[in-house]
């Protein structure tokens, strides 16, 4: 494995839908972000999640990027894409 080689991103399905139901704006300065983990899945500022074994938050503004990286695959798994006062609720 090279130093330079990319990783790929992809999207859960709950997360396309989420961050497809964004303003455009918003949507933009996330993807600006995002696209960047393919580089660097692990940029100053990504810290790790308590509580959720392997999960990532980048912080973008007000919004939220849960993710997780598998170095073996070269991947970056996009989780879960939302406002930060709805990011980490979880679902009863």
């Amino acid at each position: 494995m090279s130093e330079d080689s990319n990783y790929q991103i992809v999207f859960s399905p709950q997360a396309r839908k989420a961050f497809q139901k964004l303003p455009k704006k918003v949507q933009q300065r996330l993807d600006a972000k995002i696209i960047l983990l393919a580089e660097n899945p692990r940029p100053p500022g990504v810290v790790a999640l308590q509580g959720y074994l392997g999960l990532l938050r980048l912080r973008v503004g007000n919004y939220r990027v849960i993710y997780q990286v598998e170095d073996d695959r070269l991947l970056v798994i996009v989780i879960k894409v939302a406002h930060r006062r709805d990011v980490y609720r979880r679902k009863n």
